[in-house]
């Protein structure tokens, strides 16, 4: 055992100085099962959506492109839209649409398609002085509280932006740790003067495409600009200037190190950030009351209250239009309504933060969990370093998961579990190795004249192979073939053993699929017990689930060996098989002599089952048990049979057999046979033997075809028992005078009463 242990130990070491240094690698995987942590921790706690957040979507949704005609709309139809909001007092309007060229729908670039010079020249002199499209849009921009959108790009666009708000940095230079792109695309010049505020609208999804970070502060190569949501909230506080915070400025401790961007303020609100100017908003899941149509804005059918003071993120959201993102909580949502939530969780406070202590703390706690697991593979048994795992992985993420929600810190679970786990295997891996070897020794030594079960208990516990047992309460099922003598009679060997294993496998299956152990196959018999070697909750059950099943594998059987039967143009003979079962306590144990023992179990609960099975032929049943069977699984539709006196035996014995399973015993059509049934037991033990003769011709009638054998015996009883003396004294108790039943005669009974006819 020492020496298992200290095997565990050195391989647990040895794993730790291969997952502990992760913690500085960073691999991908470890940031991929890092954000699906995060992700399923959004799902379980999101944020929950305030009607009242001063933020709105205005969409542009299927029933705006139904008013307002095919997209993209012109001009003029922005200038309306815009005139609308800012007219409902919106705090700042950000369009979420970008504006990188001229109006193609304006009239004087429908006029240059006109084809006839002279009617070209016309229109122009007559439109002369009709503001364009882009005019009209200018002019309800300069009125407006406006943002518009820019795209940050790495190939084309231009190499500067308009400079809308003032920048000041305070600390490091925070260039080196934004998001830098080589160009960008700007609003056409005529649209973006105008504007109080331009920002980008760029996402840094990963490279699983879903958008977790998203940056406040990007790079092209004039400078610093500020991304969409950033500038609608400067817009809505009529403020001029961003401030950014960044590693040394006064009140920051870097130690000199540059660490990038720690805050962004930008009036009464400052925020915090990661390094690179970014933000992990906690998102909540969509909702409709969070949006306008663009079709209710235009058909003046929107509250004022709705919008007013409000920022209003203006943007595509129908179908097809293909400003589509995916969020941890969602897999579809519209770009625009990424901006809003980005603003909703700012003006809550609802930020995710991951801290820079958390990746020292992880590491710290893999490392401690491993030390703790290693003391414990020397000093306490194996199952306690199991269950430490378990606790250890479940207290990680349960704390994980109550720090996410109630301060919204992301710490990592993963990667201390995972740490952990990896050390457990590979030791329980190493140490499983060990044991496999030495139970292969055991298998060498000792395979060639012990059973397989016995040989693998002695392998797990090689003390044990000494005589001796223990008392359990078992279930005990015997099954035997009925005429089996007939049936081999002209078999060749060969045939006889296709046939037993063609028998044997599905009732062995039967048994073992309901945790059932063999005990051994006696010719065509088997004997079966339950609760033993280890505990088998509801056992008697199992076993009658077991009998049922074989019931059902006969059936299935016969019909195979029919079908070869009529290939191969012979007579076939259907085959039957007869079960007892019987519960009780039994010896359990290693059986026989110093040299020679078998795993097995003795008792008189055994030899009542294997009496049960014997009588269950003479009954015309093919399952038979005791009525403590009945009793301990009642669910069954069982069929009581009365007393019955086995041979070996001076005691009645409660016997029943059963016509189904739970299912059917909650069947009308069984309740209506087992009332006939119990009347007609009744009228039994009444003496009132016509009137039960009579109940059991009328159930031979109306049973299926396998019980008519059964009620035509009773019939036969109760008709015998009517024609006696009836002042003759008289037991209930069937007396069965051998095992199998094949002769039958009337045997006083113990008590000395006048002996029972017996069938």
């Amino acid at each position: 055992m020492k020496r298992r242990r200290l095997i565990f130990l050195l391989s647990a070491l040895c794993a730790a100085l291969f997952v502990l240094p992760w913690a500085l690698i960073q691999p991908p995987f470890l940031e991929d099962m890092r954000n699906f942590v995060f992700d399923r921790f959004q799902r379980l706690s999101p944020r929950v959506y305030d009607r009242d957040s001063p933020v709105r979507v205005v969409a542009v949704d299927e029933e705006s492109v139904k008013l307002l005609g095919q997209w993209p709309w012109p001009r003029d139809k922005w200038a309306e839209i815009l005139g609308k909001l800012t007219s409902l007092g919106a705090a700042s309007i950000a369009l979420d649409v970008l504006f990188a060229e001229p109006d193609r729908l304006s009239f004087e670039n429908i006029l240059a398609s006109v084809a006839n010079k002279k009617s070209q020249k016309d229109l122009a002199k007559s439109l002369a002085k009709t503001a364009t499209n882009d005019q009209l849009f200018a002019k309800a921009i300069q009125s407006a509280p406006l943002v518009l959108g820019m795209t940050l790009v790495n190939k084309g666009g231009a190499q500067s932006h308009p400079q809308k708000a003032g920048l000041v940095i305070a600390g490091d230079d925070p260039a080196p740790f934004l998001a830098s792109f080589q160009g960008v695309v700007t609003p056409i010049p005529i649209l973006g003067e105008p504007a109080q505020g331009m920002g980008a609208t760029n996402w840094l999804p990963d490279h699983d495409q879903i958008v977790r970070r998203i940056p406040l502060i990007a790079a092209d190569p004039s400078g610093p600009l500020p991304s969409l949501s950033l500038e609608a909230l400067r817009v809505a506080q009529r403020e001029t200037t961003y401030v950014i915070r960044s590693s040394n400025a006064s009140g920051e401790q870097a130690g000199g190190v540059k660490t990038g961007v720690n805050a962004i303020a930008v009036g009464a609100i400052e925020i915090a950030t990661g390094p690179h100017a970014d933000i992990r908003p906690r998102y909540a899941y969509s909702d409709p009351t969070r949006v306008i149509s663009v079709d209710a804005v235009m058909r003046d059918q929107v509250d004022r209250s709705e919008i007013e003071g409000r920022i209003v993120f203006v943007g595509e959201v129908a179908a097809g239009l293909g400003d589509v993102r995916a969020t941890p909580l969602e897999s579809t949502v519209p770009g625009v309504e990424i901006h809003a939530q980005i603003i909703e969780a700012l003006l809550s406070n609802q930020l995710l933060s991951r801290p820079d202590w958390a990746p020292g703390a992880e590491f710290a706690i893999a490392a401690g969990l491993i030390l703790i697991l290693t003391v414990l593979s020397l000093f306490a048994p194996p199952l306690v370093s199991t269950l430490f795992v378990i606790v250890s992985i479940a207290a990680l993420f349960y704390a994980s998961f109550r720090i996410f929600r109630q301060d919204g810190l992301l710490f990592d679970p993963f990667y201390p579990s995972a740490a952990l786990a990896v050390a457990y295997t590979i030791g329980a891996i190493t140490q499983w190795q060990f044991e496999r070897a030495a139970k292969q020794h055991v298998h060498q030594a000792f395979g060639k004249f012990l059973s397989p079960s016995v040989v693998e208990r002695l392998a797990e516990n090689p003390d044990r192979l000494v005589l001796g047992g223990e008392t359990r309460e078992l279930t005990v099922l015997f099954s035997d073939l009925r005429n089996f003598s007939t049936l081999s009679e002209g078999m060749s060997a060969q045939e006889l053993t296709h046939f037993m294993n063609d028998y044997l496998t599905p009732m062995t299956d039967c048994i073992l699929d309901r945790d059932g152990t063999v005990d051994k196959y006696i010719g065509d018999a088997i004997m079966a017990f339950w609760n033993a070697p280890l505990d088998v909750p509801e056992h008697p059950r199992k076993a009658v689930s077991a009998a049922l099943a074989m019931r059902e594998a006969m059936i299935s059987l016969n019909a195979l060996r029919e079908e070869k039967a009529r290939a191969a143009g012979v007579a076939h003979r259907q085959i039957a098989m007869g079960a007892g079962i019987n519960i009780g306590p039994c010896s359990v144990g290693n059986m026989g002599s110093t040299r020679r023992f078998d795993y097995s179990v003795l008792g008189d609960a055994v030899n009542l089952a294997s009496r049960l099975e014997g009588a269950s032929k003479i009954l015309k049943v093919d399952i038979l048990v005791s009525g403590d069977v009945r009793k301990a699984a009642p669910e069954f539709a069982w069929l009581d049979l009365g007393e019955i006196v086995v041979v070996g035996r001076e005691t009645p014995t409660a016997v029943a057999t059963i016509a189904g399973d739970e299912a059917f015993a909650k069947s009308p059509e069984f309740a209506a046979w087992s009332v006939r049934h119990e009347e007609m037991l009744e009228d039994y033990a009444a003496r009132r033997f016509n009137a039960a003769a009579a109940l059991a011709n009328r159930l031979a009638l109306e049973t299926p075809e396998r019980w008519r054998s059964l009620y035509q015996l009773l019939e036969t009883r109760y008709r015998a028992l009517a024609e006696r003396d009836p002042t003759e004294d008289w037991s209930a108790a069937w007396v069965m005078e051998s095992k199998s039943g094949t002769e039958e005669k009337a045997k006083p009974s113990a008590a000395g009463r006048t002996p029972e006819v017996v069938v």
